[in-house]
C-alpha cells in the first residue's frame, strides 16, 4: 500500500483471512461425517475407474509417463494406475489428473462456478503414494487409505465452497484455478506441512493467477481442457513441496491494491466464502454415472434417451427439436457450427442430444470422428432450438435443490409432437443416490475390466465394497493393486 505521498509502504500486512481460513481448515478440521467418508469411497472408486477407461485413448496416453524418457523414480515414486510408470510426485500428479479428467466422466460440482473436485485426486494420489513409500524406506508407517479419503473430502470442500459465490468464468478464468488451490492445500498437509507452510503455499497458488478458459469454448475448444486439471494438480504439488522446504508466502496475495489477485484477476471483486468449511461438498457431490457428458447436459441426454424409441424411425420427419436448459448450460454448451474434435463435441448440448436420439446411447467413443461423421447428427443439430427456463436457472443455484434440469421435445413436420420430457435431477445427484449407487458400482467394475485382469478386478472390488477394510489399508498397498509394473 502507499501513503498520501505515493511512497510505497514496505511493512508486511496480516495474512488475508481467506488464506488463513483455508489453511486452518486443512490443518485442524477433523472429518467426522460417515456420509462424507462413504461418499468419498464411492468417489475414489469412480475417479480411478474413469482414469483407467481413459487409457483406451492414445490422445491421453501420449501425454503420460515421465517428463523425458528414462526419468522414472523407483522405488519411492508414485505408481500410476493402469500403467507400469512410477514417477516423482509432481509428474505423477499430472499423469493421474490428466487420466481422471480426460473423458469428462468424473464427478462435478455446480454453483456460481463449476468444476470437478475429484480432479484433485491427481495430487492426493501422487503425494500419498510417495509419502507412504518414503515412510516405509525410513522405517515409518505408511499413510492409510482413510487419510486419502479425508484429503479428498477437504479438497472437495475447498474447491466447492469457493465455487458457491465466486464466479471465475465470468472474468474469463478456468475452474482449474480451484483445483490448484485445493491441491496445494491438501498436498501440503499430506507432506507434513504446518499451518504457516500451508498458508504460504496457498498464497503462491493464488499468485499463479488463472488459466484462460478459451480452450473450453468455440472457436478454440481443444484437448487442453482434458489435461488442464492434471496441470493444476501437479502445480499444487510443486508449490506444496516448495513451502515444505521453507519458501516464503505473500500475506496480501489476494487483497494487495493493484497487484493482488482480486484487483488483477477479479476486476476488484472480493472473494467471498458463503459458509464454513466442513464436509458439505462431498456429501452433495454430483456423480457422472450414465454418460461421459458435460454435466449441464446430463439430464438432457437422459431425456433424449427416453425419446429414442419414439423418434428413431422418424428422423427425416423431424421439423424442430426444442431443448430447454438452465442459463449456465446455455452459456457454455449451446454451440452451433462445425465441431472440430472430441473435446468440441462433448461440450455441445446439441451433439449430446442428437446422439442418443439417433443411437439410443452416449458413450465416450461417440465423440470420436468415426461416429461424428454420421450426417444425421449434424442434420438434427441444425433443427435444434435451445431455450432457457428461469425456474431451471433459479433452482440450479438453490442450496437445498441444486437441480440441473433439462427438457427435450421433438416436433414433426405433420404437426405431431412428442411429450416434453423433463428431467430435473440426474442419476448422479444426491436426491437419486440410492438409485445411482448400484449403477456407479457397475460403472466402476466395467472400467476396471478395460485395463486389469479378472483376478485383479475381483480383488479390488471386494476391498472397495468394505468401508472399514478399505480405510484401514495402507495406501501404497492399495496403489499396488492398480499397477502393471
Amino acid at each position: 500500500m502507499s501513503n498520501d505521498m505515493g511512497i510505497l509502504e514496505a511493512k508486511r500486512p496480516e495474512f488475508d483471512e481467506l488464506l488463513s481460513k483455508i489453511a486452518r481448515y486443512v490443518d485442524e478440521y477433523e472429518i467426522k461425517s460417515d456420509l462424507a467418508l462413504e461418499t468419498a469411497r464411492y468417489c475414489l472408486m469412480d475417479t480411478i475407474g474413469c482414469g483407467l477407461l481413459a487409457l483406451k485413448y492414445p490422445a491421453c496416453t501420449k501425454l503420460l509417463g515421465p517428463s523425458v524418457e528414462g526419468a522414472e523414480f523407483r522405488p519411492l515414486g508414485a505408481k500410476i494406475p493402469g500403467t507400469s510408470y512410477q514417477l516423482e510426485p509432481i509428474r505423477a500428479a499430472f499423469n493421474v489428473g490428466a487420466m481422471v479428467r480426460w473423458l469428462d466422466f468424473n464427478d462435478t460440482w455446480l454453483a456460481a462456478e463449476w468444476g470437478h473436485p475429484s480432479d484433485n485426486l491427481g495430487a492426493i494420489w501422487a503425494v500419498a503414494d510417495y509419502v507412504s513409500r518414503k515412510n516405509i524406506s525410513q522405517g515409518k508407517e505408511p499413510l492409510k487409505v482413510s487419510c486419502v479419503l479425508k484429503a479428498m473430502i477437504k479438497a472437495h470442500e475447498i474447491q466447492g465452497v469457493l465455487a458457491l459465490e465466486n464466479c471465475f468464468n465470468k472474468v474469463g478464468l478456468d475452474h482449474v484455478l480451484l483445483v490448484r488451490i485445493a491441491s496445494t492445500a491438501v498436498a501440503a498437509k499430506l507432506l507434513g506441512c504446518d499451518f504457516e507452510e500451508i498458508r504460504n503455499a496457498l498464497s503462491n497458488a493464488f499468485i499463479d493467477g488463472g488459466a484462460l478458459r478459451t480452450y473450453r469454448h468455440a472457436p478454440n475448444t481443444g484437448s487442453r481442457k482434458s489435461w488442464a486439471a492434471g496441470d493444476a494438480s501437479s502445480r499444487g504439488v510443486d508449490l506444496a513441496l516448495k513451502a515444505r522446504s521453507g519458501e516464503m508466502g505473500y500475506p496480501s496475495a489476494l487483497s494487495a491494491k493493484f497487484w493482488g489477485y482480486e484487483d488483477v484477476k477479479m476486476k476488484g471483486q472480493k472473494l467471498v466464502v458463503a459458509q464454513e468449511f466442513g464436509s458439505y461438498v462431498m456429501e452433495n457431490i454430483l456423480f457422472k454415472i450414465s454418460f461421459p457428458a458435460e454435466f449441464h447436459a446430463q439430464t438432457a441426454v437422459e431425456a433424449a434417451l427416453k425419446l429414442h424409441n419414439e423418434v428413431k424411425d422418424r428422423l427425416d420427419e423431424i421439423e424442430k427439436i426444442v431443448i430447454t436448459t438452465q442459463e449456465s448450460g446455455h452459456r457454455i454448451i449451446n454451440k452451433v457450427g462445425e465441431l472440430a474434435n472430441p473435446a468440441d463435441r462433448d461440450h455441445c448440448i446439441q451433439y449430446m442430444v442428437a446422439v442418443p436420439l439417433i443411437f439410443g446411447r452416449l458413450v465416450a467413443d461417440d465423440y470420436e470422428d468415426e461416429v461424428a461423421k454420421d450426417s444425421r447428427i449434424d442434420s438434427l443439430r441444425a433443427k435444434m432450438v435451445v431455450e432457457v427456463d428461469d425456474r431451471y436457472t433459479k433452482e440450479y443455484l438453490q442450496s437445498d435443490k441444486r437441480s440441473i434440469a433439462n427438457a427435450v421435445q421433438v416436433f414433426f413436420k405433420d404437426g405431431s409432437k412428442t411429450q416434453k420430457i423433463e428431467v430435473e435431477y440426474p442419476i448422479g445427484h444426491k436426491r437419486r443416490r440410492s438409485e445411482g449407487v448400484p449403477v456407479l458400482l457397475a460403472k466402476f467394475k466395467a472400467n476396471l475390466a478395460t485395463r486389469l485382469s479378472p483376478k485383479q478386478c475381483e480383488k479390488i472390488s471386494k476391498i472397495c465394497e468394505d468401508q472399514k477394510r478399505l480405510e484401514d489399508m495402507n495406501f501404497n498397498e492399495f496403489s499396488d493393486l492398480f499397477w502393471l509394473g
